[in-house]
């Protein structure tokens, strides 16, 4: 009796990440067949090669080549689950291997409502219908529903995560133990996103498709991109060429114009819309490698008095070569933004008033001077932005410390506390969180600073600013916007993950980011609380967390793991 009720529960527990708004299922066991078919508002969707697959963006080709990686990730990346379940007893909760009355999934019909639109491709966050209904019934009748083709690559995901490998070796193919599946699904938040800083170390383009891939299958549809900062200019900007040449770090350590597109069509393919910030008018030194005329307090020695973080450098406040600078700058950019993207993000965070009293078209540090100064900077950007068709994104400061006028299209994101969602929100503007309390994820791991005799003892045992370590249950724990009024929530569009990389590049890349930011990714489209307003918990979370790791991993994301394996073979056992 009690190895029955252990067989009961086991087969019914789902591990499907992030948690579907509405999951019913049963514990019938139905397989799919490798030659199984696909149909997409009555188009067959034959298995393609790499030599015929295009990249032209179209509802057809984007739901086809989901469908392509949908077939390659079940037949060769499924894995056996034998860590969640007891030890050498797997057989006990497998369907039998050799059964001669297998119930196959011969066909899966995949159903779009609503045509797509040109905003799909490249949405305003909640522009777009992601829901999605997916069912797979114990005959093996498979079908998925969805609004828009956002949806059916949502659904896809979901539908990967229902099968494993079984474990008799090559023979006995990839099940689903679940059937009846019932699913309705659709995210909270209408922006779900990472913000990855590529200017403090670089990048390869390689690196950056890989982390497309992973936030697609963690269901986020947004990728920010700190493209520049103080310490490079990884971009290269063909009316600006020096830009890149002397700003870069080294020679070919830029973003081509094709690479640019080549990033942006790769994650409209996958859901995921590339958001490209040039953070101005501070973080701006690496400008001054090909245009030290423009930048002021450039690279400073004494870069206390004059920066948070070496190199010092910030954007002349009063200057019109600056705002020819820009103008040209956004002119060659932002025309190969504008078709893949409803947003550009334009920084403004952390200016640091000290470095205008050197720059000699201002000559002060007061507050009273230099705002109307950085309003008219704003107002010249912004209009530049939105004459390209873009909506701008910028950091908190610009309203919060600085207190400039911003149009209502402009998307204010938080990070520096928990608090600044609920004063951006109560001043009536559209709002992003993501606090370093929470999200950020260079938390902890100590300073990256080297100190002298002198200074030694005053920063032992050189922690970071914002120590200690977020791990994935603090990041899960998140909750933005319990303290709003519903007229504030209403105003949140999603949040982000932030990774600056001092102290991170390609080799440490997947660790520091996986699996908490899919943590993260949950709380933006479950929400903290479940349907009936529970708080979703650790216990159940790990188990599910720790099968996406899995599925990552086996997928080339060398995430970090959840859990000792003991604590999912025998679930529960691990609770405090």
């Amino acid at each position: 009796m009690k190895i029955f009720a252990l067989l009961s529960l086991v087969s019914r527990v789902t591990a499907i990440w992030p948690a579907p708004q509405s999951f019913s299922n049963g514990s019938s066991a139905v397989w799919l067949a490798e030659d199984f078919l696909v149909t997409y508002n009555n188009h067959n969707l034959h298995k393609r090669t790499e030599e015929t697959r295009s990249t032209r963006i179209s509802s057809l080709e984007i739901v086809q080549a989901a469908v392509d990686r949908a077939r390659k990730s079940i037949f060769t990346e499924s894995f056996v689950p034998w860590k969640f379940y007891p030890r050498n007893e797997i057989d006990k909760f497998e369907p039998p291997a050799n059964g001669k009355s297998k119930t196959y999934i011969r066909q899966l019909e995949i159903t779009q409502t609503t045509p797509d639109n040109s905003a799909t491709f490249k949405p305003l966050a909640g522009q777009v219908d992601e829901t999605y209904n997916l069912t797979i019934g114990a005959d093996g009748v498979a079908s998925i529903t969805a609004v828009s083709s956002t949806g059916v690559l949502h659904a896809l995901e979901t539908f990967k995560q229902l099968f494993y490998l079984h474990s008799v070796s090559g023979t006995a193919g990839v099940y689903c133990n679940l059937a009846p599946v019932n699913i309705r699904d659709g995210p909270k938040f209408g922006h779900r996103g990472v913000n990855l800083d590529v200017a403090r170390n670089w990048f390869p383009k390689e690196t950056i498709l890989r982390t497309i891939d992973a936030l697609s299958w963690n269901k986020f549809n947004r990728f920010h991109i700190h493209m520049t900062d103080a310490q490079s200019w990884p971009i290269d900007i063909p009316a600006l060429p020096e830009l890149s040449k002397k700003g870069a770090y080294q020679t070919g350590l830029s973003y081509t114009p094709q690479d640019i597109e080549d990033i942006q069509v790769y994650g409209i393919y996958r859901g995921v819309e590339v958001i490209i910030e040039i953070d101005i008018p501070g973080h701006t030194t690496a400008i001054g490698f090909s245009h030290p005329e423009l930048i002021t307090a450039f690279r400073e020695k004494l870069w206390h008095n004059y920066c948070g973080e070496p190199p010092c450098g910030q954007l002349k406040l009063n200057s019109t070569a600056v705002y020819d600078f820009i103008t040209q700058l956004f002119d060659d950019l932002l025309p190969r933004v504008s078709p893949y993207s409803a947003y550009f993000h334009t920084g403004g965070d952390e200016i640091d008033a000290r470095d205008y009293v050197l720059d000699e078209t201002v000559k002060s540090n007061d507050t009273a001077v230099l705002t109307p100064l950085i309003q008219k900077f704003i107002d010249h950007s912004h209009d530049l932005v939105r004459k390209a068709g873009l909506a701008p994104i910028v950091w908190e400061e610009m309203l919060l410390d600085w207190n400039l006028k911003l149009g209502d299209d402009v998307v204010v994101q938080t990070w520096i506390n928990s608090a600044s969602l609920d004063k951006v929100t109560a001043r009536g503007h559209k709002a992003l969180f993501g606090s370093n309390d929470f999200w950020y994820l260079a938390c902890g791991h100590g300073q990256w600073f080297n100190f002298n005799d002198d200074t030694f003892a005053a920063h032992y045992p050189f922690n970071d600013f914002c120590s200690p370590l977020k791990n994935w249950r603090l990041m899960y724990s998140y909750d933005p916007t319990a303290n709003l009024s519903a007229k504030q929530a209403a105003l949140v569009l999603g949040g982000e993950v932030h990774l600056f990389t001092e102290r991170s590049d390609p080799s440490n890349l997947d660790a520091i980011m996986w699996p908490r930011t899919g943590a993260a990714g949950e709380v933006m489209w479950s929400g903290r609380q479940d349907s009936s307003g529970k708080n979703r918990g650790q216990v159940d979370a790990a188990r599910r967390l720790s099968d996406m790791r899995e599925r990552m991993v086996i997928r080339g994301v060398k995430c970090e793991p959840i859990q000792m394996a003991y604590c999912t073979q025998y679930d529960g056992d691990c609770t405090w």
